[in-house]
């Protein structure tokens, strides 16, 4: 998830329908993880994990890509997702540590099964997800029977939509995670997936932050936002212990970089420190991208979700949905009425 920079924004509650017409690139990774940890069987001998098709195949992903989509491009939304590429390499401590965390966690959530705790069993399936080579293809493959983009980064989602955002391409990204900030999304938006749902009694509403007002706001460069960022702690080093938004930002203000403030403390920069800012300032990108919406086929998109079992209700709430769309115009031949 990056670093928090929660306490230095001033996020505006926006409504969806200020969206309409614009390219949000999506975050589509956290997306994922979003729906296979919220999607579950949580029924009284449940086991916590995604919801499966006959063929034991996880379609919990699925089930919230398809809803979640139809509903965007119904509103007008064009959704782009920009799934992870190759990490860097500097990312391949965090990567293991969320590796085994996940081992463990399948280890708790077994045990538990073993002796049908499921209560216990649904807490660690939870924390035991994981989105698997094979399930990014699939998803990929029904966004594009949606015809919706979605495509590979040559690296992290978030970079490659801030990058394309800053380009230009892109009007928006739409993440959860803060570092789209540290790699330049000039518009930032959050909760754009769980807008509307509830959570501890109150509705979700998506927020919009507007980097050039984050920075003006904190009288800081984006340099020394990346600097302040690094601190904190990022996906690529664990940040300088003790050090926060608050002090970050006050140290930051005073000695302008992090070479200055570790003088000043006595202690030794970031190990790597100008390749971690490098990834945020110049991160690479696949240019290989085509950001327009495709006719769909109805006829190939019916027969694809039935094949994972889909009911025929959700089918047809989310077909109403794309033929509402003012963006998926011309919907193959057929209409909806010849398959219902």
């Amino acid at each position: 998830m990056g670093c928090n920079l929660k306490d230095l924004s001033n996020p505006a509650k926006i409504e969806l329908s200020s969206l309409v017409g614009k390219r949000v690139g999506i975050d589509a990774f956290l997306v994922a993880f979003q729906f296979l940890t919220s999607i579950r069987d949580r029924s009284e001998t449940g086991d916590g994990g995604p919801l499966r098709d006959s063929k034991g195949r996880p379609v919990s992903h699925l089930m919230g890509f398809l809803d979640r989509t139809t509903g965007l491009l119904e509103k007008g939304i064009i959704p782009i997702y920009i799934f992870d590429g190759k990490h860097p390499e500097l990312k391949s401590d965090t990567i293991a540590m969320r590796r085994q965390s996940s081992i463990e966690a399948e280890k708790k959530w077994k045990e538990a099964l073993e002796i049908s705790d499921y209560k216990e069993a649904q807490k660690w399936a939870q924390r035991c997800i994981r989105y698997t080579p094979e399930m990014v293809e699939e998803t990929i493959e029904m966004l594009h029977l949606l015809g919706v983009p979605a495509f590979r980064a040559a690296a992290e989602g978030e970079a490659q939509a801030a990058v394309m955002a800053a380009k230009g391409d892109l009007d928006i990204v739409a993440t959860q995670d803060w570092d789209a900030l540290l790699y330049g999304a000039p518009i930032l938006i959050r909760n754009i997936m769980s807008d509307g749902s509830k959570r501890m009694g109150r509705t979700i509403k998506a927020e919009k932050i507007i980097l050039n007002e984050l920075l003006t706001e904190n009288e800081l460069t984006r340099e020394e936002l990346i600097d302040l960022g690094i601190m904190i702690g990022t996906d690529f080093h664990p940040g300088i212990k003790g050090i926060g938004p608050k002090t970050g930002m006050k140290l930051i203000k005073k000695f302008g970089n992090i070479e200055k403030i570790c003088d000043e403390k006595g202690i030794e920069a970031p190990e790597n420190l100008d390749l971690i800012r490098e990834i945020f300032l110049n991160h690479p990108i696949n240019e290989n991208y085509d950001l327009n919406l495709k006719p769909v086929n109805l006829e190939s998109l019916k027969k694809w979700l039935l094949s994972r079992d889909f009911s025929d209700a959700r089918i047809e709430r989310n077909f109403k949905r794309l033929e509402k769309s003012s963006q998926v115009r011309n919907i193959g031949q057929s209409s909806l009425s010849d398959f219902f």
